[in-house]
């Protein structure tokens, strides 16, 4: 069995730390780069703990994950600054922000029985996700099949919010329905779509669905990191 990436170096640290004693102040260390600013904190022991988000330009910082957190494995590329979508070890959700980091919310990945991964679940396996990438207020994350979620386009169809006329359309068994405001479902980027399963779900008729791109953008002139980066053995003697 081979294991890749992260999650060697952490057992490698942890086998060559095993035997040492733990400082009484928690320690702290960045574990990802936005930008030369913008960067993730995390504080805890053998990189599982509470993480936060600094941004002293804007004067932000703010708590991600109380604690439990550890850091993503695979390659993260994130240049986007208004929303922000941090995974995790094993992610079945994201924390996410859409406001710069101020505040954080849960996105999901949609209900959908329309999978398109292999173990026929509607989310993939920690061991399948290829990349993360955030780029121009949006979420695209590819796996090593080839299968690509996202989420949303940055902003909210306004015929579902408060005052529109709705969405009308006709289902599968040919009823007239009618998608009402505030009945869309999560807002825009709260929840990460396979796009090559969006037919037949109803978020294929909202405008912030549409004209989806079909793979990953280009990243250009990115200054942060590609992966995140954490060592188990600080704050151990």
């Amino acid at each position: 069995m081979k294991i890749k990436g992260l999650s060697l170096v952490m057992m490698v640290s942890l086998l060559t730390v095993s035997g040492c004693s733990r400082s009484q102040e928690t320690p702290t260390q960045v574990i990802y780069r936005f930008d030369d600013h913008r960067y993730l904190e995390l504080k805890g022991w053998y990189c599982q703990g509470a993480l936060y988000y600094v941004d002293p330009i804007r004067g932000i910082r703010s708590e991600v994950a109380s604690q439990f957190y550890r850091a993503f494995a695979d390659k993260y590329v994130h240049p986007s600054e208004r929303y922000i979508a941090i995974p995790s070890w094993d992610p079945d959700a994201f924390a996410v922000s859409k406001d710069y980091g101020r505040t954080w919310r849960n996105a999901q990945y949609a209900s959908n029985t329309n999978t398109v991964e292999p173990s026929k679940t509607r989310r993939p396996t920690r061991q399948n996700m290829l990349s993360f990438t955030v780029v121009n207020d949006q979420g695209f994350l590819l796996t090593r099949q080839g299968n690509l979620y996202m989420s949303s386009k940055p902003f909210d169809d306004p015929r579902v919010m408060p005052g529109g006329p709705g969405v009308d359309y006709v289902d599968m068994d040919g009823e007239k329905q009618n998608i009402a405001p505030g009945s869309a479902g999560p807002g825009w980027g709260l929840e990460y779509i396979a796009i090559k399963a969006i037919g037949g779900l109803t978020a294929e008729l909202l405008t912030n669905w549409q004209d989806m791109p079909t793979s990953v953008p280009e990243v250009k002139n990115y200054k942060g990191w590609s992966r995140m980066q954490c060592d188990p053995s600080k704050g151990l003697r």
